[in-house]
């Protein structure tokens, strides 16, 4: 339900009943939201700012996605963080092609602006994705067709009347609810036309990148009034055709199209299977029995996504062991669980952002409509290299700080390495990968000196986070 947990956070929890905790991470709301104010303290991960500049998370995109990383590694609300790149990857939008039209301060204030940072600015993307994570998917829905990056992102302000625009129609349908193969491609015209008008204005100073950003406008000049025919019901009693309306109140037509996408059936059994093969296990087929069972808890909870995670984290199949190591950890993933149990003293999270898009996944930054290609897509020769050698970098930043960690168990290398397994969360090693351990630990005589220790320690750690067994969450 997060990312990992620090030998600190595991030691917290170590003794609270396991409903309790799910519990406790399911219903985060009442968590603390301060993470931010943490930011630059020195018991925390570290950042780094331009040279000569302050850290902007709202105008720079690399500080945007340095504070996205920090909230990962240290908010009290795991699981909104964790659904927020879920969402991330859902309703996948692309910062570089914001930014070519409007420039890098406003479209890093559209991907996660923080409205606090200017006064009548509206959130970023990704925070949105944040309110939303557990809450009502119509409601993310709507809130997606109005974002002002989604606008552009999907040519919306494009879409008028005299000229419909499908992009943001098709995949509200094929992408963000229904699937491939429940509506046909007339759906597709007429959602184009519900969404006639959906545009973008500058809200601010317009002379100024920085005290200027941008927010939904609907156009109602530019809207199509005439009636809209689906082939699948848009009411509950199975009407099928969004009535003419004035210009006016032509934004109702979006409302009654996304309330009849995410009742649809369909929808629920498409976003319950993706919260499965997400939380529970990718490498086979998912059990149908609880498919239904999440899809009806979202239908009969007003289509809620808490009720759904409920559902999941609940059911013997969360925590049946053969599910354990059964899903690819995300780049993003990995290197979070990497820096929370290794360590993140006189670490910044500028120094995984690299590596990050070596491995494939750059934050704000999907390579498509699609969103990344997860599962066994993660892995191939060069970025199992970029792991191993940020595992590497990592261990050997982190080398004090394990050597002390390490002190009550350094009598002998199989005391160090029972520590270090504990500490490490991984799928179980074969006999013959910790007798490698073993071996390499013994490479000189061994002593459990702080020098031995030092030396030997980042480098079993490297052996480890760079493993395949690592890999899995």
């Amino acid at each position: 339900m997060g990312f990992g947990a620090s030998p600190a956070e595991l030691a917290a929890w170590a003794n609270v009943p396991i409903d309790t905790v799910i519990d406790r991470l399911l219903n985060y709301e009442t968590a603390s939201t301060d993470h931010d104010s943490k930011i630059g303290l020195p018991e925390y991960v570290g950042i780094t700012t331009q040279t000569g500049q302050p850290f902007s998370p709202n105008t720079l995109i690399n500080d945007a996605r340095q504070r996205w990383l920090f909230r990962i590694i240290h908010s009290q609300r795991p699981l909104e963080e964790k659904m927020a790149l879920f969402w991330h990857n859902h309703f996948a939008t692309a910062y570089s092609k914001i930014a070519g039209a409007v420039g890098q301060e406003r479209a890093t204030r559209m991907m996660d602006n923080d409205p606090n940072s200017l006064a009548g600015s509206e959130p970023g993307q990704i925070q949105k994705l944040r309110q939303f994570a557990t809450g009502s998917f119509p409601g993310m829905l709507l809130a997606m067709a109005k974002d002002p990056a989604m606008v552009y992102w999907l040519d919306s302000q494009l879409n008028t009347r005299t000229r419909p625009q499908e992009n943001f129609g098709r995949e509200v349908m094929e992408l963000f609810s229904l699937g491939i193969g429940n509506y046909t491609e007339q759906d597709v015209y007429t959602a184009a036309r519900v969404f006639t008008g959906f545009n973008w204005q500058v809200i601010g100073d317009r002379a100024s990148a920085t005290e200027s950003s941008y927010a939904f406008l609907y156009r109602a000049n530019d809207h199509d009034t005439s009636a809209k025919e689906f082939t699948f019901a848009i009411y509950p009693d199975g009407g099928k055709v969004i009535p003419a309306r004035a210009a006016a109140n032509g934004e109702q037509d979006a409302l009654d199209l996304i309330l009849a996408l995410a009742r649809h059936p369909a929808t629920a059994r498409r976003l319950a299977t993706r919260l499965y093969k997400f939380f529970v296990n990718e490498t086979a087929d998912p059990n149908e029995a609880l498919i239904s069972q999440m899809a009806n808890a979202y239908l009969g909870n007003n289509y809620m996504i808490k009720a759904v995670l409920r559902t999941l984290f609940l059911s013997p199949q969360f925590r049946d062991p053969a599910n354990f190591y059964q899903r690819y950890s995300w780049p993003v993933e990995f290197v979070a669980k990497a820096i929370k149990e290794t360590g993140w003293t006189g670490f910044s999270v500028q120094a995984a952002l690299t590596p990050l898009t070596n491995m494939g996944q750059q934050l704000f930054e999907p390579p498509d409509v699609n969103g990344w290609e997860t599962g066994p897509g993660w892995i191939s020769t060069s970025s199992m290299l970029t792991r191993m050698n940020f595992a590497s970098t990592l261990a050997a930043n982190q080398r004090f700080n394990l050597a002390r960690d390490l002190q009550p168990y350094r009598a002998t290398p199989e005391r160090v390495l029972e520590y270090m397994l504990a500490r490490f969360r991984t799928m179980p090693y074969p006999a013959s990968a910790t007798t490698a351990m073993t071996d390499y630990l013994r490479s000189t005589a061994w002593t459990g000196s702080d020098a031995q220790l030092q030396q030997r320690i980042p480098g079993l750690t490297r052996l480890i986070v760079g493993s395949g067994e690592y890999q899995f969450n």
